[in-house]
């Protein structure tokens, strides 16, 4: 009997097979509709004489024994007609491998969820003696409210013709998880579609040197992993390691990254991509049509013609056209040229001919009478309102009323034909038109120019700009000057980026020379970090600057200009060079924007060379991100 299956089929009398999923090996897989449950289902068939088919039909009964929501359970295994099967739940969702493809890597956060909750999974099966075997990105479902779903368990590696998993082989691949979650590539033991991670010298990269961005608890937990073959175990001395030693430690270590777990399945759903998604389109509403009424046709109807009885054997076609006669139905009119309309009779017909004769050409266009460019001399009159005028230029002194071709000017002149002298002389032309109006307006601007220098002059005067703001950002904002009872501004500090926790241990060094340059309008900004600074889960505990006052000074206060929103700051002192994060209590501590002052709370000057300003919270910026800013940096006191 044929072993191959086709849609339609019904395999074991219940499943029948309607789409082909994949097929790969000799194997297919099949979504399928359960005849006897009303449900559909998933469905594994190799041939029965499979070298596989022993190892699947164990891996199914092995993996029945797990019962865990987020596992999809396997329902039924059999052999019949030359063909191994075996009936798995069906589940709806993105895989991670298409989700990092078509959305990109996930947050910190989310990334550390999703992980967290298979390794719970996981855990489960591990406590029931069960391992996966080929926990890839494939094998990973995340449907549309959040949660997760493993599929495959035991059965995906059969399939593929691998052993038995191990425990360990479960934990590397929980690893590889986790960083195709935060960067995109897949660094695994097991087989997967996602792009290989990039190696240095055979190693794999962090996910921190992948991404920008990672947070170090992260970084440092898939350091842990140990995948022998594929990348070496990487430790740093002195540092906290994370236990990676099962999947249950696995979890609770990125559920403690990820700190209050409320709305995550939610943030997770948010971020899968909209994939096949299937929306209903709204046609128009259109009118149901309205039943023919043949009574309102303005089609006439032509009864049928009596056809008469002509023999076309004797008919001689060179005879004229023999017309029927009257009463057989035929019209007796004879066929003319032209455009029949009907009346409201059945015998009412006009027709529409062409013209017999044709029609008279229109009558000739009437030439316009002929206007002379200039005026004749009997028409010109001159104006009798303009005054004298130098000699030879056509102006006139005084005309007579009579004034006609002898006159010496003739600009501007009437053209009407009226007689000479039809104007009074005595009239004279009313005033230019808007020149009154002209004149108000250039002495209400003349007015406005006049307050504008008075307001910029007064401006000026008091030290602003010309606008009356507190004066530009590159202009120097020089600090107050000492007065009688404030220390003096120590002038030799020099200012450093302070980043011991850091990978390479700089922070934006090359800004730095901005704290101390004398101008409100440059500044010193962190780095940009997704998340808050501080103990766990943030990503380290601060950030900062170190300034050398040259040699040990007695310092009062410190003037720190902050950027915009709430920064916490903390101010160390100390005589050595300091080379780790600052511990201990503090000299100072404020927290706010703008400029803030930091000075010793009992008032008395301390002595130090080296101040330390660490920034322990940064104000939120776009997109939910986080970093601080300085922009100016002013230390008083003295000489020790």
């Amino acid at each position: 009997m044929a072993t191959s299956t086709r849609s339609g089929d019904v395999l074991a009398g219940r499943y029948r097979l309607i789409d082909l999923l994949s097929e790969s090996g000799g194997g297919r897989f099949w979504r399928a509709h359960d005849a006897v449950l009303e449900r559909f289902v998933a469905l594994h068939v190799i041939a029965e004489d499979d070298p596989r088919a022993p190892g699947l039909v164990a891996a199914a009964r092995t993996s029945a024994g797990v019962l865990d929501p987020r596992i999809l359970r396997v329902l039924d295994a059999e052999q019949e007609d030359g063909r191994c099967f075996v009936v798995n739940e069906w589940g709806t969702g993105t895989s991670l491998d298409i989700l990092v493809t078509h959305a990109g890597p996930l947050g910190p956060r989310r990334a550390a969820w999703l992980v967290a909750d298979v390794a719970a999974a996981i855990a489960r099966a591990h406590a029931a003696g069960v391992t996966h075997g080929r926990l890839n990105p494939e094998n990973v479902l995340i449907d549309r409210y959040g949660s997760v779903r493993l599929i495959g368990m035991c059965v995906d590696a059969a399939l593929h013709g691998l052993p038995a998993g191990d425990v360990q082989g479960d934990l590397e691949d929980l690893g590889g998880l986790l960083y195709c979650a935060l960067t995109g590539v897949w660094p695994g033991p097991s087989g997967s579609i996602v792009p290989a991670a990039p190696r240095e010298n055979g190693a794999f990269l962090s996910p921190r040197q992948v991404r920008a961005g990672v947070p170090n608890q992260l970084d440092l937990l898939w350091r842990e992993f140990e995948c022998t073959g594929v990348h070496v175990r990487r430790r740093m001395l002195g540092s906290e390691h994370p236990d990676v030693s099962s999947a249950r430690g696995i979890a609770e270590e990125l559920l403690a990254f990820v700190g209050d777990p409320t709305g995550m399945p939610e943030s997770l759903a948010q971020a899968i991509p909209q994939v096949n998604e299937l929306r209903p389109v709204w046609l128009p509403a259109v009118a149901d049509p309205l039943p023919h009424d043949s009574s309102r046709d303005d089609i006439p109807v032509v009864p049928p013609a009596v056809e008469a009885d002509i023999d076309l054997d004797r008919v001689d076609l060179s005879d004229p056209p023999v017309v029927p006669a009257a009463g057989t139905g035929v019209t007796d009119l004879p066929t003319e040229p032209g455009l029949p309309v009907f009346g409201a009779g059945e015998d009412d017909v006009q027709w529409l001919r062409t013209r017999s004769t044709p029609p008279p050409p229109p009558p000739p266009f009437e030439a316009l009478p002929e206007r002379p460019l200039f005026a004749s001399e009997g028409t010109r009159r001159p104006r009798p309102d303009l005054g004298p005028g130098p000699a030879g230029n056509g102006w006139p002194a005084a005309l007579p009323d009579d004034a006609g071709a002898g006159g010496t000017g003739y600009w501007p002149w009437d053209t009407d034909g009226g007689p000479p002298g039809a104007h009074d002389p005595d009239t004279t032309d009313d005033a230019v038109p808007g020149r009154s109006w002209l004149r108000l307006a250039m002495a209400v601007a003349l007015a406005v120019l006049l307050l504008v220098a008075i307001a910029i002059a007064f401006n000026l005067g008091r030290g602003r700009n010309a606008l009356g703001g507190g004066g530009s950002e590159e202009e120097p904002s020089v600090a107050p000057s000492s007065s009688a009872g404030q220390p003096a501004v120590i002038k030799t500090v020099t200012a450093k980026d302070f980043d011991p926790l850091g990978q390479d241990g700089e922070e934006n060094s090359g800004d730095v020379r901005y704290l101390t340059d004398g101008k409100a309008g440059t500044r010193w900004r962190t780095s940009t970090y997704r998340d808050q600074l501080g103990p766990p889960p943030g990503l380290k505990t601060g950030v900062g600057i170190l300034l050398d006052l040259g040699s040990v000074q007695q310092v009062s206060s410190v003037d720190v200009r902050l950027g915009e929103g709430q920064t916490t700051i903390e101010l160390y002192a100390a005589t050595e060079t300091p080379t780790a994060a600052p511990t201990g209590k503090p000299v100072a501590r404020t927290t706010g924007s703008g400029p803030v002052t930091l000075a010793p709370a009992d008032g008395q000057a301390v002595g130090a060379r080296y101040l330390v300003l660490w920034l322990t919270s940064l104000p939120e910026v776009d997109d939910g991100d986080f970093r601080g800013e300085m922009a100016e940096v002013v230390v008083r006191g003295g000489a020790a």
